[in-house]
């Protein structure tokens, strides 16, 4: 017989690392036409960490994501940069990013200010537009004047820049510190179906409620929780390596080491819980990691729910659950027998 179970799990996750210096440098020039280029060491790894970058320059800079030129991860010609570690690119890397674009923006500012009339303080960058604060209609193209930095001035709009969350060494003694900038905070909710005849597991539905600070691109932000959902699904329910007993891996490929497909993926609801982290590129955080964190958790409360009993080592195979449940149906009597003694 199926029965259905509701589990829940929360957690926190830290973004970018104190302990040690932790830092990220980026390099942006506005061509003259309009366009730029920017050139960061991070790598991508699937997660649309470049188009993220590339939104943070543009909006820095005032012009279109498509307008942004991203070169990554070539070690000749893009500065360094830590690593798609502790969930840190959009924190860390966004920071930096900000900081080259705006001054580069800077430089064009000094460039338009004479020619609107105003100081540089009073010019703001948007629509490929420098313009007046409060005076739209007072303005030059972007492409206009980051052309007479170059061919005029002589003043070629480049901004380079790094950014390191403040590091903070950890006390020798007692081991006390702050070893982290910023967290993210999440839930999820899993309802699943149990066979309490094979023990077999499904999950039906996840809802997963995530906070990343601002979302820069809300639609990757809401695809990195389903892919992270989908790991956690295989963490929870299929994914083991196994040894014989002289050490070697008995199952090292993946006709039999088992990884969900989209055939094993439950509905799912992302609600994405928008805040701001002042420390962050135009308040954001970072979502990656921590998207699978809470699944295997609630995957496992939704068991117990379910069916009463609680697996305590990972995966929690159809044999798991099933000798679990059997273990139960015998101490019940037990118990009983006991309460009634009592």
């Amino acid at each position: 017989m199926k029965r259905r179970g509701r589990g829940i799990a929360c957690m926190w996750y830290p973004i970018g690392f104190t302990v040690a210096a932790n830092p990220s440098a980026a390099t942006v020039k506005v061509n003259e036409d309009g366009t730029a280029m920017l050139l960061t060491g991070t790598v991508e790894t699937g997660q649309g960490a470049l188009t993220v970058l590339g939104q943070i320059a543009a909006e820095e800079l005032g012009i279109a994501t498509d307008d942004v030129h991203v070169v990554s991860g070539d070690t000749d010609v893009t500065p360094m940069d830590t690593g798609a570690i502790a969930s840190r690119t959009t924190y860390v890397t966004g920071n930096a990013i900000r900081l080259a674009a705006a001054k580069a923006k800077g430089i064009l500012f000094e460039i338009a200010a004479p020619l609107l009339g105003v100081r540089p303080d009073q010019l703001e960058a948007r629509d490929r537009k420098i313009q007046v604060k409060g005076f739209p209609q007072r303005s030059l193209p972007i492409a206009e004047v980051a052309h007479r930095a170059q061919v005029v001035m002589g003043q070629p709009p480049i901004g380079a820049a790094s950014w390191n969350p403040p590091t903070v060494a950890l006390d020798p003694e007692t081991g006390q510190g702050k070893p982290f900038s910023t967290y993210v905070y999440a839930t999820q909710i899993a309802e699943v179906d149990v066979d309490d005849e094979t023990g077999e597991v499904e999950v039906l539905r996840i809802v997963a409620a995530h906070d990343c600070g601002t979302p820069i691109n809300p639609m990757l932000v809401e695809g990195q929780v389903e892919g992270g959902i989908s790991m956690g699904v295989g963490f929870a329910l299929h994914e083991e390596m196994l040894f014989d007993e002289a050490g070697r891996q008995i199952n090292p490929n993946l006709t039999n080491y088992i990884v969900p497909t989209s055939l094993d993926m439950p509905e799912i609801e992302v609600d994405i819980v928008e805040s701001y982290d002042p420390t962050g590129p135009f308040g954001a955080k970072g979502v990656g990691e921590p998207t699978s964190v809470p699944t295997a958790a609630a995957i496992l409360n939704a068991i117990h729910n379910a069916v009463g009993v609680r697996i305590t080592s990972l995966p929690a195979t159809a044999e798991k659950v099933l000798a679990a449940i059997k273990a139960k149906r015998e101490q019940t009597p037990q118990i009983k027998a006991m309460n009634e003694e009592r």
